[in-house]
């Protein structure tokens, strides 16, 4: 294609579309582009998932990706120029797979630790989450990568998501949910923002005048495009009348030729709408094109980055993220002079979990489990014995890495079939795909010359290390069976069970028990059909096919009693012990909710029990957000260690043994019980509505205004040294008339203990009596003091701005500061303020804006 476009005039462009291709600019072709005008030059632009890796523009075949750690990992950091960083990486990662769009980062707000995507927000705290969304998508911007923020706004839980009504107040809406937008968008400036699934004051945030229009475009400024989540679109004139630009994914069901067609005759829509619409996709697709003409023009194949920098980067920003909650008795770090023999415990040990499920799964280049990294970083002299303790898997693991495809290459063979009239499959394959995953995704990928309907047949050969009986797991969104050495071993065929699998639109794991010889192969045949199945009692039983893919999974059987009883021997024989537990995409996840903090299976008593027979025991979670603890003072050692990425096995090795000094500090709460949780018992739609009852009393907020203990509290994480905060100094820079003001708030740090380290400078405010319910503290700055030295001190200075006076006036519609007094506390932590001061505000002042 010619690249006149990129010195094209937009205005003239729009003038020479028909109206059948302003239409086509409104909404992509597929699940990953935008529309291109062939006639008027105008290229399609590419954008892919998600905030914590590159994932490319399909689920089917997907290229390898660098998996970095979840956002919670990320805000664990509390180090914006380590999240500008992340964006950077993100940006040369998503120009490699020829996308010049990254539909991240998320600022929803983490108000309920249950909520599916709660490892996809940043934090509890609408501030850290502003501050750090800022960063991350200058980072990526900086690369020419157009940064989607989302979701905009209040898609904080997964459960009827695309119909329920986020209930809040004003104040709550705009100091809140709001706020870390309002904050990116003033420092970072995203070029694109995506709209939620949900409601707010009745009315779908996709087709929200007063979010899209009066908020988003007129009071902050954005001049960007607005792009629907995927199938988060729900009306033609609505939508398009509010502001929502692109419609995603294609082809599209609402912004027809037909539909428009009808709606632009009765006057429902305007042309000159259109021409607003159709002007902002022009000018982002020129402006995207102008930025990466390579990319745009260029071959459009998506190829993957694995390079030693890549590497150091994650395991450095996995391990900088990585908080120590527990340490006692010296426990941490572990060194080889004191600690011979080592148990290596827990379901996740060897699993293979770098990130919750959803838009944030992706295919990575490598992974490094806890097992691995523990094993090959160990200090020298140091034994290892591994039990697996008991299961927590939902889904059974997947069985990539034991097979291989009929001809020997890893993985297996995917063979398209067409159907004849009786819907049976016919003749030769259509295609033939080699996958090295057994949970496979077709919802964005069909080859050319499929029938209507049609048929897969996955083949392989699977070979086990062990002789056991092994339990092997079907699920599927569709219809799918199961056959080993061509015997029927699983039917999800017909008497479907609805399952939370593929966005909750598949069916629970269908099992089946066989015996397996290690190193004898035997054949595996998976048939998938897009089919329902035949009218008849069991047809109302069967899931849509509204998505579609299928997922094998197994493992050995296991005696679960046998196994917890191995694991407390081992405990007992071991100088210390390590355990990985928590959860995995099967549990946290975009489509559903948790239904407890509970961690599944077995674990918490696995984790008791071990402790009692060895207190010297370090508990590592990989969870994206809060899970119970019952056993917390069974063991001396707990680290949360969220969804690392890539590097998750070598960071937490990294931490374990003293190669780095931690310096995560929590982004959220982590409570004792569920019903301590300010959200509780709001969070589930009643009626079409969710209620947020806790309005501005998110996360620590509610705790400190009801005098509830958390188990861990927000901004808490251990170090393995010691800091002294002193000076306190608090100086008044502009306090003069009006939003221009700042504070400048400084303190000393000094290494008290033995080992170099960083500490993170909270500061938290509290504004005078304004006659209305308001949290008493608040974060409103922080700072990372890096690599300080044993006996060094660094001054470190965070500025306060009008950000941390202001709050939303209801009846007058704008921020208000009120003239007073206004408390400043310091610490490391929302509960470990031991520096105070003060600053006054003589005269209050409004603003409206970003």
């Amino acid at each position: 294609m010619s690249r006149n476009f990129l010195d094209a005039n937009v205005s003239d462009i729009v003038k020479l579309l028909t109206t059948d291709e302003k239409i086509q600019l409104l909404a992509g072709p597929n699940w990953w582009n935008t529309n291109a005008i062939d006639r008027l030059g105008v290229p399609a632009v590419r954008m892919s998932d998600g905030p914590n890796g590159v994932r490319g523009s399909s689920h089917f075949v997907p290229t390898p990706a660098q998996c970095l750690p979840c956002a919670t990992s990320m805000a664990s950091t509390f180090d914006t120029d380590m999240l500008f960083k992340v964006g950077a990486l993100l940006g040369e990662e998503a120009k490699i797979k020829s996308s010049v769009i990254l539909l991240a980062p998320t600022c929803n707000i983490q108000r309920n630790p249950l909520g599916g995507r709660a490892f996809e927000s940043f934090s509890e705290d609408p501030h850290l989450s502003g501050l750090l969304a800022a960063s991350y998508v200058e980072g990526l911007q900086s690369k020419g990568v157009a940064s989607t923020i989302k979701h905009f706004v209040g898609n904080d839980q997964e459960h009827e998501r695309t119909a329920a009504e986020s209930v809040m107040s004003d104040r709550a809406l705009r100091e809140i949910y709001l706020y870390p937008f309002m904050l990116a968008q003033k420092k970072a400036k995203p070029w694109a923002f995506m709209t939620s699934y949900g409601r707010i004051k009745g009315v779908h945030c996709a087709e929200s005048p007063t979010l899209l229009q009066d908020i988003l475009r007129k009071e902050w400024g954005f001049d960007g495009i607005v792009i629907s989540d995927w199938f988060g679109t729900y009306s033609v004139d609505h939508a398009i009348n509010a502001g929502l630009d692109l419609e995603m994914p294609g082809p599209p069901r609402w912004r027809t030729p037909l539909l428009i067609g009808h709606l632009l005759s009765c006057q429902k829509l305007k042309e000159a709408t259109l021409d607003e619409r159709a002007t902002q996709i022009l000018n982002f697709v020129q402006r995207q094109a102008r930025r990466n003409p390579d990319v745009v023009f260029g071959d459009g194949k998506e190829r993957s980055r694995d390079s030693p920098e890549a590497r150091a980067f994650c395991r450095k920003l996995a391990a900088e993220g990585m908080v120590v909650l527990k340490n006692e008795e010296g426990l941490l770090p572990l060194k080889g002079d004191n600690v011979k023999k080592i148990a290596l415990i827990g379901p996740n040990m060897k699993d293979r979990i770098i990130s919750g499920g959803g838009s944030a799964a992706l295919k990575a280049t490598y992974i490094v489990t806890p097992y691995a990294g523990l094993v090959d970083n160990a200090p020298k002299g140091v034994e290892f014995k591994y039990e697996v303790g008991c299961y927590s898997f939902k889904y059974t693991p997947t069985l990539e890495a034991f097979l291989k495809t009929p001809s020997g290459e890893p993985g297996w063979l995917c063979s398209f079939y067409n159907h004849d009239e009786n819907r049976n499959p016919i003749g030769d394959s259509v295609q033939d795909y080699v996958l090295q995953d057994t949970r496979v995704k077709l919802n964005d990928f069909l080859p050319s010359g499929l029938t209507e309907t049609w048929t897969i047949k996955l083949r392989g050969s699977l070979t086990v290390d062990k002789s056991a009986e092994y339990q092997l797991g079907l699920t599927v969104a569709g219809r799918a069976k199961l056959f080993v050495n061509g015997k029927l071993t699983i039917d999800n065929w017909t008497k479907q069970r609805p399952g939370d699998f593929f966005y909750g639109q598949g069916t629970v794991e269908e099992m089946a028990t066989i015996s397996l010889t290690a190193g004898k192969a035997v054949d595996i045949m998976v048939e998938y059909t897009n089919t329902k199945p035949p009218s008849g009692p069991e047809s109302d039983r069967s899931q849509p096919a509204l998505m579609r893919g299928v997922r094998l999974g197994g493992c050995e059987k296991v005696d679960p009693e046998e196994a917890l009883v191995a694991a407390e021997k081992l405990a007992a024989e071991s100088d210390a012990v390590i355990v990985v537990a928590g959860l995995s995409p099967d549990w946290e996840s975009e489509g559903f909710d948790r239904p407890t903090l509970d961690m599944p299976g077995r674990q918490n008593e696995l984790i008791a029990r071990v402790g009692k027979a060895n207190p010297k025991t370090v508990v590592c979670l990989q969870a994206g957000s809060a899970v119970a603890m019952p056993w917390v003072n069974e063991v001396n050692g707990i680290i949360q260690a969220w969804y690392s990425g890539n590097e998750a096995g070598n960071a937490l090795a990294d931490v374990i043994y003293g190669t780095i000094n931690p310096g995560g500090r929590l982004p959220l709460t982590l409570p004792v019980r569920v019903q301590d949780i300010p959200a509780y018992p709001n969070f589930k739609s009643e009626n079409g509505q969710i209620h947020y009852r806790e309005d501005l009393f998110v996360g620590y907020k509610g705790y400190q205004s009801r005098d509830v203990k958390p188990l861990f509290p927000f901004g808490h994480g251990l170090s393995y040294t010691t800091f002294d905060f002193s000076h306190l100094l608090v100086t008044p820079l502009s306090i003069a008339e009006g939003p221009d003001f700042e504070v400048d708030v400084t303190v000393t740090l000094t290494n008290t203990g033995s080992m170099a380290g960083s500490e993170v400078v909270q500061v938290y405010v509290n504004l005078p009596d304004i006659g209305l319910a308001t949290p008493e503290l608040q974060l409103r700055g922080f700072a990372k003091a890096r690599d300080i030295a044993p006996g060094e001190s660094k001054t470190v200075t965070v500025k306060l701005d009008k950000y941390a006076v202001s709050w939303w006036d209801t009846v007058g519609q704008q921020w208000t500061a009120a003239p007073g007094t206004y408390q400043v506390h310091v610490g490391k932590s929302s509960v470990a303020l031991d520096l105070q001061g003060q600053f006054v505000l003589d005269i209050g002042y409004t603003w409206i804006g970003a």
